[in-house]
């Protein structure tokens, strides 16, 4: 476990931005290409067409301008934060092991569902993975809803984890919300099997300590 746990050497250079050029990067060009279709992810084409790329370029392929604009916002107001804490290769592989991982347990989800052609994009899973992160670091920081209403950053993820949680049984739905889920399963592991930090003892140590 100790290579896993091993620290770099603090850096910083703008990793989070980086991030959001190529995603607006290949979002530009999907506009005048096929791209998104090369790099969505879907069970068939990573299983039968081993097409194992996919499991990363998923994440930098968004539906359309709107998805792109959220996303982008939410992985710059958390991102920057969380990068300046851990440094740039630490938010860099934090984003791609979450965001890897995110898309593997989707893929198991399409598998068991016998969904095998449903195609999924964007970095939603990677922002809930960077909001996790994010209130596990800063537990006591508030976050201001339709900024206006006070909520701290362990409740938001609880109140997120609940939304996306009953709302994956609309299977009508386009939104693959328990991809976002698994953004926020993937960032746990990461902060235990990384860093040995358990956000749970974390959030009710800080709330506990509020309540004080």
């Amino acid at each position: 476990m100790s290579f896993l746990r091993k620290k770099f050497n603090y850096s910083y250079f703008y990793v989070t931005f980086i991030m959001v050029a190529i995603n607006v990067a290949v979002f530009l060009l999907a506009q005048r290409s096929n791209i998104a279709s090369i790099f969505s992810l879907n069970l068939y084409s990573v299983i039968e067409g081993k097409q194992f790329w996919r499991i990363i370029t998923y994440m930098f392929t968004q539906y359309n301008f709107s998805h792109l604009f959220w996303n982008m916002f939410g992985i710059i107001m958390f991102g920057v934060t969380v990068e300046k804490a851990v440094g740039s290769k630490e938010f860099l592989m934090f984003y791609l092991v979450t965001g890897v991982l995110g898309g593997l347990f989707s893929l198991i989800v399409y598998a068991l569902s016998g969904q095998p052609f449903v195609n999924l994009i964007g970095a939603s899973g990677v922002l809930y993975a960077i909001l996790f992160a994010y209130a596990v670091i800063f537990p006591r920081s508030r976050i201001f809803i339709w900024g206006i209403i006070p909520v701290r950053a362990p409740i938001l993820v609880f109140i997120y984890a609940v939304i996306e949680f009953v709302t994956s049984f609309n299977y009508g739905s386009h939104i693959a919300h328990y991809t976002h889920l698994f953004g926020f399963v993937a960032a746990g592991l990461y902060f235990v099997i990384r860093f040995g930090v358990h956000p749970f003892k974390v959030w009710k140590r800080t709330l506990k300590d509020s309540d004080n």
